[in-house]
């Protein structure tokens, strides 16, 4: 069995080793960089700049209860440098790891034609392909549009900009905002619509207010023209440096002739990540849906078995999601919203938390559980460890845990994790 991977992100290179440890005779094509958006311009670009903006945040704090004597100056070049070096490595050590399984790596553009993918005029036939050319930002048709960067500039910026205007209302657009208000910048968002509407109402007031607190937010907003100076709203001109947050668009260009495409330019899959062609599978960002990393390594996974006539089905129930802030956020709920009794708490005092709580900012944590049954219907939680906790209740839930369950549950101490007082809380009644 030959199998033919495209683009070496999160979903094709889980997809390539997976294949591989199946015992197909597997190349990865990759055309840049072996890690993708996550790692190179994405999620992991997020976590070592917001690593450094809540040290910088962390000095504030400690000089204003009287700890230390001054705040460190931050060398932004110096730090997007350094982000650079660091995720340079880190794709060393994934090729390695990928190479490791068996898979060749070749990289390069590559080219479908009906049984076999060019290369360089290198020609390489398959009994399967798999596509998992990811997603770049999504360029709305604003006036002047070119003037502004995204995110796949970041890593590249040599100064902090003074002023930061963010056009869009996602997990981008906040994590951004964060990071750069948090470095000195001063930020505006503008959103089209509603600024964080995959959130509980009262977890994104917390967020606004605690997690944002420097930042300007102006909901139903439409950007008419866009320049070096800044942007134009209305009749309004305001100046900065303008980031597009607007959302993302697939890769699927490659594929255009050969499997069906959506409405959104998203490769078209059923539950098994196999496309209209019989020979052809796809995950990741270029199917559209839900994407982050977690979620595109599993699609591959899934992928790969089919491919390699496993069957096997991609389940999206119980997705933990987060934003990257100061406090992580992290959020689960099922894909249709099924209501419950709710119950909030403050967020735990702990590691990542305790010099907050002389300002009362420890975070928040809800829980929604339908009483009847004892199902979980809902959780919000956001805290140092609300990332890690989710993925692992997730699980939990998935496999048929109820509140009652988290009765003689022991969590490690300290952590800051609440979601679990509130099962126990909720266990009593039912």
């Amino acid at each position: 069995m030959e199998v033919v991977v495209i683009g070496g992100g999160p979903a094709g290179r889980s997809a390539a080793m997976e294949a591989s440890q199946l015992e197909a005779e597997v190349t990865l094509i990759e055309k840049d960089k072996i890690g993708g958006k996550c790692l190179h311009k994405g999620c992991m670009v997020v976590c070592g700049l917001n690593d450094v903006a809540k040290f910088y945040l962390d000095s504030q704090n400690y000089q204003k209860q009287g700890m230390i004597s001054e705040i460190p100056e931050i060398n932004f070049s110096e730090v997007t440098k350094r982000l650079r070096d660091t995720t340079g490595k880190i794709k060393k050590v994934l090729e390695f790891e990928t190479h490791s399984t068996g898979v060749e790596i070749i990289n390069g553009e590559a080219h479908i034609q009906k049984d076999r993918v060019v290369v360089d005029n290198k020609e390489i036939p398959y009994d399967k392909l798999l596509i998992a050319t990811g997603s770049r930002a999504k360029i709305p048709p604003i006036r002047g549009v070119e003037n502004a960067v995204t995110y796949a500039d970041l890593p590249y910026l040599e100064d902090l900009p003074e002023k930061l205007l963010i056009v869009g209302s996602g997990v981008i657009a906040a994590e951004f905002a964060s990071i750069f208000s948090s470095f000195g910048s001063e930020v505006r968002v503008f959103c089209r619509s509603q600024f964080l509407k995959m959130l509980d109402p009262e977890v994104k007031e917390y967020v606004i207010k605690n997690l944002l607190p420097g930042v300007d937010i102006t909901e139903g907003a439409r950007v008419n023209e866009i320049s070096n100076e800044g942007l134009k709203i209305a009749q309004q001109t305001v100046e900065g440096q303008v980031l597009l947050a607007t959302g993302l668009t697939p890769n699927s260009e490659i594929a255009q002739n050969m499997v069906k495409i959506g409405d959104h330019k998203e490769i078209l899959v059923d539950s098994h990540m196999q496309t209209s062609n019989p020979c052809v599978y796809a995950a990741g960002d270029v199917i559209g849906g839900v994407t982050n990393t977690p979620i595109s390594r599993m699609e591959g996974v899934i992928a790969a078995r089919n491919a390699c006539g496993i069957s096997s089905t991609m389940d999206y129930s119980w997705t933990p999601q987060s934003i990257s802030l100061y406090y992580d956020v992290s959020f689960l709920s099922p894909q249709d919203h099924q209501a419950g009794t709710v119950a909030t708490i403050p967020g735990s005092a702990g590691p990542g938390s305790f010099w907050r709580v002389l300002e009362g900012k420890t975070g928040l944590t809800k829980v929604s559980v339908d009483l009847d049954e004892g199902f979980i219907t809902g959780v919000s939680s956001v805290s140092p460890s609300s990332r890690t906790n989710m993925a692992y209740l997730a699980k939990m839930i998935r496999d048929g845990y109820k509140a009652p369950d988290f009765d003689d549950f022991l969590e490690v101490h300290p952590s800051t994790d609440a979601v679990y007082k509130l099962l126990r809380f909720f266990g009593e009644y039912i």
